[in-house]
């Protein structure tokens, strides 16, 4: 571990440890173990942070609570500076704060990322409430006034009634996010960054979400998490075998080599050959090879025919039948 990152750990340990003294086991709270690596944590939390939000659990009484507790384990574990999940220290969120609106931005990847992994930076011009001169109304709302007309006789109306709040303006301010890309991550998947959505002069700004769209690749296709791929060989290729060498999406070579006839329509599975899986990186999907035969565009001569004939002593091989299978 290098220096810079030992003393980090080693000062959120402590962190950690007066956390716990105080009666708060954050580990607890994310559910990891006390020998958990700092990614394993981020993870844990990233996934706890997407499901107890109270936005996604309207219906659960303690959502809020639970949001809070774990904001306050990542405050303590990463003082809010890693900007991994939602850029900054999570908020205390009240419902009855008015907050602008969220804002949702597709992030392109490439498959390269998805297999190993990056941190992609993106730069945000972000308007920002900051106090300007003079007061303004805000905070206003309905309230019904009663009024003695006479002895016995009242009117109620309904007035609207209003604070005074320091006058604020929108300022464009520029701000860098990272987001980390982790290995495996999902088409769909979103980024969460608290407080760095459109703001509200008289609230809590929204959220930014980055959602993960991962774009085409010209050599594999991605299920799950295998990885799909097609090679064309020559006919020779085909009845005699062949070796060859793919280069994957990281640069490294996979070596394939047959010895049998290879049918167009084959299929080679190469196991551990395929994405990381999101969950768990140590495990990973497979290569999956389909083969297409490049059969030769000139026509045969007479010898060359007669050749081939005696060459595979096949004799005709003719059969009608429905071959959709299951039709």
């Amino acid at each position: 571990m290098a220096p810079q990152n030992l003393s980090t750990f080693c000062l959120l340990l402590l962190y950690l440890i007066g956390a716990v003294i105080a009666g708060r086991d954050f580990y607890k709270i994310l559910g990891v173990p006390r020998s958990a690596s700092i990614k394993d944590i981020k993870k844990a939390y990233r996934k706890l942070a997407l499901q107890l939000h109270p936005d996604r659990n309207p219906d659960d009484p303690q959502a809020q609570e639970k949001f809070q507790d774990l904001g306050a384990a990542y405050e303590y574990i990463f003082f809010g500076d890693f900007g991994f999940m939602f850029g900054g220290t999570p908020r205390q969120q009240d419902r009855n704060i008015p907050r602008g609106s969220d804002i949702i931005v597709d992030l392109e990847v490439t498959l390269e990322e998805v297999y190993a992994g990056n941190f992609v930076e993106v730069v945000r011009n972000k308007p920002v409430a900051r106090q300007a001169p003079g007061k303004r109304k805000c905070n206003c709302r309905q309230e019904m006034r009663t009024t003695q007309l006479g002895p016995g006789r009242f009117q109620m109306t309904q007035e609207v009634v209003c604070d005074e709040c320091p006058n604020v303006k929108l300022v464009n301010e520029e701000r860098t996010l990272e987001v980390e890309i982790e290995p495996g991550v999902r088409d769909g998947m979103e980024y969460p960054f608290i407080g760095e959505g459109e703001p509200h002069v008289d609230g809590e700004p929204g959220d930014l979400r980055f959602r993960i769209k991962v774009v085409k690749h010209r050599i594999f296709e991605r299920r799950g998490d295998d990885l799909y791929t097609n090679v064309t060989i020559s006919l020779v290729e085909s009845l005699v075998g062949f070796e060859m060498d793919i280069t994957h999406l990281d640069g490294h070579k996979v070596h394939i080599s047959r010895d049998k006839i290879t049918r167009p329509g084959a299929k080679l599975w190469k196991k551990g050959e395929g994405l990381p899986n999101f969950d768990n990186n140590n495990i990973k999907g497979s290569l999956i090879i389909t083969f297409d035969v490049d059969f030769p565009k000139e026509q045969l001569t007479e010898e060359a025919r007669e050749g081939i004939r005696q060459l595979l002593k096949q004799g005709p091989v003719q059969k009608v039948y429905n071959g959709l299978q299951g039709y």
